[in-house]
């Protein structure tokens, strides 16, 4: 496969994945955004730049994820390798629970398609499948492409993903400790097996929340309760366990954004202020701790080729 771009820029959403009982299959985007510039270069030299969220701390060379994935996807492509200058403003925190390994992956993925020559060979059910090689669960990374909220799985032909309704009227926001807790320790503490009532407890309130996001925002403190993974996670999390318990206590849906430690809450109209009156109480007098309201993202991941001066986005 030819390239036929040489200059690209990628916006791709942050993400809260899990939603309570959705554990390694729902997400939802937000609308907050690393946004990537990739130059292709005539040498072999790969020059990385970053700004905001991880400056300092991430790879610069062809250890960026970013990188990575671009090159993981051209070589799956076939398209020849060259250098590259890849220029990253990252506004999703890392290490928080809100999809910035993902981000980064579905950046390099997306840029990828959109530098060859027909980037219709790769549609978004490859998109995900090869975003879920380097992160192992679709979860984050099918919001991340498709936008809005998604149901995703594993069947024999890869990683798969539905859209899901997302009512007009629901709000999300993320509140953000100043701390962060690696994946790797999160999924450590859960145990290998629960019992088969909270499974089927938990079962019930993912299908459950399908119907809340859809045309029963009402329903989303009861739809958003789990019994697989958030308990097992409070010791490695106390604050944001805390911080949960509060507010599902003051009848807030509130939930751990995927492997923590931000809190996701999901309102509607009156909820949110009433959101609002109690982080009052319960946040904002609390060092660490960053309240966001991003709105959900419904365009997910985009690539814009510029060429010459002119440039068009496009969706995976």
């Amino acid at each position: 496969m030819q390239l036929g771009a040489d200059h690209v820029l990628v916006r791709v959403p942050a993400t809260s994945a899990n939603l309570g009982p959705g554990f390694d299959a729902m997400g939802l985007a937000l609308a907050l955004y690393d946004d990537m510039e990739v130059e292709l270069l005539a040498s072999d030299d790969v020059v990385v730049e970053v700004e905001g969220q991880g400056a300092g701390e991430v790879p610069l060379g062809e250890d960026h994820l970013v990188v990575r994935a671009l090159r993981h996807t051209l070589d799956l492509a076939g398209a020849p390798r060259t250098g590259m200058r890849l220029r990253c403003l990252n506004r999703i925190p890392h290490g928080r629970g809100l999809g910035s390994s993902a981000a980064a992956v579905v950046a390099g993925v997306v840029a990828a398609r959109a530098l060859l020559a027909d980037p219709h060979v790769l549609d978004a059910t490859a998109v995900l499948r090869i975003a879920t090689e380097f992160e192992g669960h679709p979860d984050n990374a099918a919001p991340a492409i498709r936008g809005g909220a998604t149901l995703a799985w594993h069947s024999a032909d890869g990683a798969r993903a539905v859209d899901l309704d997302v009512d007009e009227r629901i709000e999300a926001t993320v509140l953000v400790p100043d701390v962060r807790l690696a994946t790797s320790r999160a999924r450590g503490v859960l145990p290998a097996e629960v019992p088969h009532g909270d499974a089927a407890f938990t079962a019930g309130r993912a299908g459950l929340l399908v119907e809340a996001l859809a045309r029963r925002p009402e329903l989303l403190l009861d739809a958003t309760e789990d019994r697989l993974h958030q308990d097992y996670r409070a010791g490695v999390m106390a604050g944001s366990a805390e911080l949960l318990r509060a507010l599902r206590a003051e009848g807030l849906a509130a939930t751990i954004s995927g492997a923590g430690p931000t809190v996701l809450v999901l309102t509607t109209g009156e909820g949110t202020g009433r959101l609002d009156t109690v982080l009052a109480d319960l946040v904002d007098d609390v060092a660490g701790w960053r309240a966001l309201r991003p709105g959900v993202d419904h365009d997910g991941a985009v690539a814009r080729r510029v060429t010459g001066g002119a440039s068009a986005w496009g969706g995976v």
